[in-house]
Order: structure tokens, then C-alpha cells, then sequence
């Protein structure tokens, strides 16, 4: 009788254990709790416990900060192609379809224009699920076209980047000749009188870090969002010494001017309109 009891109370146990979706909760990387994935995501995607800041898709970013129904997204049919034939463990043509089906996206930036508390803007956000939001001759493009519209169109210029891929290298030295591309129309931006606010995530790194991200009017960033050209362990390697405590955090970045302002995701919305408003655009 007790091992029919105990058969039936593991059958039972295995059902329930079947019946628990997958993802339904997750493990904090910032504080290690287990959390109720719903929970987080009503919460900007951050933490309720530890406000560790969680990458979001780039279609939830424009959700939490530009206005409803008010966005206009510009190039949506922008694609890039393998036009250096580059294999590493797949070609990079089968790399790009593989990442446009799983992120509904055609690149890793989306651009456009929106209202930010009814303030009109020229809004680009990338997104880190795309090949860690790699830039590539699209993104480059991307990015370009909507500072030009912006200086066109007399905009403030908002672009929230979360690259941790820097410049994409299956593309070679055309991802790297989108640094000065983007850079050069940021400057013909900032010569007519535009306004850039850049907004750094977790993580922003290599030749994004070191061209458009960096080049803002006002910057703002995460909290403890990994920020910098090579990381840590590459510096530390390179260099043989032992980096400052919390090195390339946009903690450590704040402290030594390296950027504005620190902005939790959820006040980022009201902040950038502030900013607009003090800059006199």
C-alpha cells in the first residue's frame, strides 16, 4: 500500500512538474533570487529585489518610451547581405536569416520618429538579441538616414544603444567605416544646432562605444551597464595590471565625467523629455 501511495504521489508530482511553463520564472544574475518572469516584465524589465537592469527587445524599449501610437518607424525593409562570403561555423547569409526569424527584426536597429511626452523626436534604438547588436552596413545606414532626417526635420536626435558586439566583423572594414559615417552626420547634426542625447545600456561596447554612443550632447546611462572599447579582461590582460573596482561601469564612467547622468529605465522616459526641454528644443 505505501509504495502504491508513493508511485501515485510521484506521478502526481512529475504532472505538476510538466504542467510549469518554461521561462515561467527566472534566476536574477544581479542578485541571484528566483523571480516571477511577469513580475519583471511589468517592472520595465528590472528587478524588483536588486534593480538589476535586464536587456529588452527593441520594440519594448520604443513601447516604454516613446508615446502610444505615435511612433513612425523609418527603412523597416532595410537588409543587409553576405557580400564578403564570410563562413565561420555557418555563412553569414544563413547567420542573418537564422536571426531575422527569431527576432522579427531585418537588422539590429530599428529607427523612426515619435513623441516623448508629446515632445517630437527622431528615436533609434538597437537591440542586443540581434547578433549582440552588432553594427553592420544596415545599422550604419539605419542610424545615418535618422540623424540626417533629424537635422532635416530641425529634431532632437535620441538613439539608446545596447551593442555588445561593436562593429559586426563578418562585414569587415565596411562595419568599421560606419564609426565615421554615423559620427560625421552627428557632427553636420550638432553644426546646424541639433540636440543628441545618447542613452547607454548593459552592455555598450567596442566601435559603437568608441563613435556614435560617445558623441552625445547629453549622455545618459543604465545602472551598471558595462560601457567601454575592449573589456575588462582584455584591458587587464593587455596592460598586466589590476583594474580600478567596478572598471567601464556607468558608476565608475559617472564618477570620473565620462557620461551625464545615471537614469533608471523607468524614469528614462521623463528624463529625456526634461533634457529636451532644458536644451531649448
Amino acid at each position: 500500500m505505501a509504495d502504491s501511495n508513493l508511485s501515485q504521489w510521484q506521478q502526481l508530482t512529475n504532472s505538476q512538474k510538466r504542467g510549469v511553463p518554461e521561462g515561467l520564472w527566472v534566476r536574477c544574475p544581479g542578485c541571484g533570487e528566483t523571480i516571477f518572469r511577469k513580475e519583471i516584465d511589468d517592472n520595465f524589465g528590472v528587478c524588483p529585489k536588486c534593480a538589476y537592469h535586464w536587456s529588452i527587445p527593441a520594440r519594448t524599449r520604443i513601447a516604454q518610451i516613446i508615446d502610444d501610437g505615435t511612433f513612425e518607424e523609418w527603412d523597416a525593409d532595410m537588409h543587409g547581405r553576405d557580400f564578403l562570403g564570410f563562413v565561420d561555423k555557418k555563412s553569414y547569409a544563413e547567420r542573418l536569416e537564422s536571426e531575422q526569424k527569431r527576432n522579427q527584426l531585418k537588422d539590429a536597429v530599428i529607427t523612426g520618429t515619435g513623441m516623448i511626452r508629446a515632445r517630437r523626436v527622431v528615436f533609434a534604438v538597437t537591440d542586443s538579441n540581434f547578433m549582440m547588436g552588432s553594427m553592420g552596413s544596415v545599422v550604419g545606414e539605419k542610424l545615418t538616414r535618422a540623424v540626417e532626417r533629424g537635422t532635416e526635420m530641425d529634431l532632437p536626435v535620441i538613439i539608446v544603444s545596447g551593442t555588445g558586439g561593436g562593429a559586426r566583423m563578418q562585414e569587415g572594414i565596411v562595419s568599421l567605416m560606419q564609426m565615421a559615417k554615423i559620427s560625421a552626420a552627428l557632427a553636420r547634426h550638432d553644426a546646424a544646432g541639433g540636440l543628441f542625447i545618447s542613452v547607454l545600456t548593459n552592455p555598450t561596447m567596442g566601435g559603437v562605444a568608441a563613435s556614435f554612443a560617445s558623441l552625445g550632447d547629453v549622455t545618459f546611462a543604465e545602472p551598471k551597464a558595462l560601457i567601454g572599447f575592449a573589456g575588462p579582461r582584455t584591458i587587464q590582460a593587455t596592460v598586466n595590471a589590476t583594474l580600478p573596482e567596478g572598471f567601464q561601469t556607468s558608476e565608475f564612467l559617472l564618477a570620473h565625467g565620462y557620461i551625464d547622468r545615471i537614469i533608471r529605465r523607468q524614469d528614462l522616459k521623463t528624463e529625456i523629455a526634461r533634457a529636451i526641454d532644458y536644451c531649448g528644443k
